[in-house]
């Protein structure tokens, strides 16, 4: 006969190991779907940031964790996931894999294919939420990342590990500069530098401009260094609101191999409207200017993960250059704002400049890198440090002398060279320039060896010098390029060669 405590005892131990099965703890019941986000219950061990499967075979990720529901934002447009449909948890946080197999390609947030080549199954599982590395970890930012654009590589340098901040109303040229920046990556034979591999991340534009930027790469060579990560404007939010932490998952995996990685965000505005979007749907409390108070840390946690590791734990390096839209100029506004205060320095693009035929319209006044020097070889701080005293000072002075006063001939004088330093900084599109070339233009113009060419001739006069030294006299190029304040001798070379040279272009 069966004893009624022997019959308890049985019962406890049945529910002891119905409470321990994760299998029932980890299945719970659509509850609600609206809007890209499914409100779920039952799923009592789930954690924030895990990834769940649904019967339909839908896939989404935990945002929220209430009292007795949890809510998904989900990857797809999720129309057929109905009330009271199975949902289980995984286990895993949200991850991509990655592998050297990936550069050359064009993926979505998650790893999937957009370029109609296979799918990449093998490879490291690099999670896209991630605690940057701290301090110990850290070495100052010291080795240039040479852009192409003379304006930037000379006045605002940028260093690998760095973040600088793109920003500018729409149309001026800032997806053009972080397109230069990716196209003068190309590997050098004659650089000491360590190739840097590219990824573009492109966040809620239009599926022609991306594809035309990737036109652009491939044209150029690009994409044999190049990852595209895409969550264009008819994906889901969800997509565009994971895309920039796909990219720097992926950069996080060639980093720890000890290579250096560039990585665009094109860009953050677009990103924050998603998370708005999503934090709305989600019911979150929304701050300021109708967006979440937390969108600061959304973007902070991103961009601290740009760094420039120590050679003890590989000496990698991630660069980001993340880009910002303004409206009517306004860089005080919240995101604008929000982002200036994270990152090292920013890029501003003015319409004004931009209207006057100035390009890049990159306002140095309001242009700053908090790296500095720090980031360029000697050599081009050689030359640096003039031009951006001679154009601030030619600015200045440009102000006073269109109220039509007289001006003595040293102010005159001024005035002119400012206008061939002017007209040298503008630069043609995907023509990014080798560091040689532009400490020989710069040189050239703030040594007043440009003073007796009309400044309408400036640039066809540069574009023709740089094809004579390297047809003529390429050991000037190498001299330059190794990075080292060149000698009174190299000097001396370079004049008799610009002196050579102006013979030829006057007749």
């Amino acid at each position: 006969m069966i004893k009624n405590e022997d019959i308890i005892k049985e019962l406890e131990q049945n529910l002891m190991s119905f409470s321990q099965d994760s299998r029932t703890k980890n299945i719970g019941v659509v509850e609600k779907n609206s809007d890209g986000v499914v409100i779920a219950s039952g799923l009592s061990r789930a954690f924030m940031g895990e990834q769940v499967e649904f019967e339909s075979g839908n896939k989404g990720v935990i945002l929220n964790l209430d009292e007795d529901y949890v809510s998904i934002i989900l990857f797809g447009s999720g129309e057929n996931i109905i009330e009271g449909e199975k949902i289980r948890t995984t286990g895993n946080v949200l991850s991509i894999t990655v592998s050297e197999k990936l550069i050359g390609r064009v993926i979505s947030p998650l790893g999937k294919p957009l370029d109609g080549q296979p799918s990449i199954k093998t490879g490291k599982s690099m999670p896209l939420e991630k605690i940057a590395p701290g301090v110990i970890q850290r070495e100052p930012v010291n080795t240039p990342l040479k852009t192409g654009i003379k304006l930037i590589d000379t006045i605002i340098p940028i260093g690998r590990g760095q973040r600088e901040l793109i920003i500018g109303d729409r149309g001026l040229g800032k997806t053009a500069i972080a397109v230069d920046a990716i196209i003068n990556q190309k590997p050098q034979s004659e650089s000491k530098l360590k190739p840097v591999i590219a990824v573009y991340v492109a966040i809620g534009q239009k599926q022609s401009t991306v594809a035309q930027i990737i036109d652009k790469l491939e044209e150029f060579g690009a994409m044999d260094y190049t990852i595209v990560v895409s969550a264009t404007a008819s994906d889901p939010a969800a997509l565009q609101y994971l895309a920039p932490y796909a990219g720097v998952a992926i950069s996080e995996y060639f980093m720890e191999k000890g290579e250096d990685v560039l990585i665009i965000y094109d860009d953050l505005t677009k990103h924050a409207w998603a998370y708005r979007q999503i934090s709305l749907v989600l019911r979150r409390p929304a701050g300021r200017e109708a967006y979440p108070g937390d969108i600061f840390y959304l973007h902070s946690r991103l961009l601290e993960r740009a760094v420039k590791l120590n050679k003890e734990f590989g000496g990698g390096s991630i660069t980001a250059l993340p880009i910002v839209e303004t409206q009517a100029n306004d860089i005080s506004a919240y995101i604008p704002t929000n982002i200036i205060s994270i990152t090292d320095g920013q890029i501003y693009l003015q319409s004004d400049l931009f209207n006057s035929g100035i390009k890049p319209a990159i306002n140095i006044g309001n242009s700053v890198s908090r790296v500095g020097g720090a980031a360029q070889t000697s050599a081009i701080k050689f030359t640096s440090g003039r031009v951006r005293l001679e154009l601030a000072q030619y600015r200045e002075l440009a102000v006073f002398a269109q109220f039509g006063s007289e001006l003595d001939s040293a102010t005159q004088a001024q005035l002119e060279r400012g206008k061939r330093i002017t007209e040298v900084l503008k630069q043609s599109q995907y023509k990014p320039l080798a560091e040689s070339l532009q400490i020989l233009s710069m040189w050239a113009v703030v040594n007043g060896f440009l003073d007796d060419i009309k400044v309408e001739s400036i640039r066809k006069f540069e574009e023709e010098f740089h094809n004579f030294i390297k047809r003529n006299h390429p050991q000037i190029i190498k001299t330059l390029s190794s990075g080292e304040k060149p000698s009174g001798e190299a000097l001396k070379k370079m004049e008799e060669a610009i002196a050579e040279f102006k013979k030829i272009f006057s007749q």
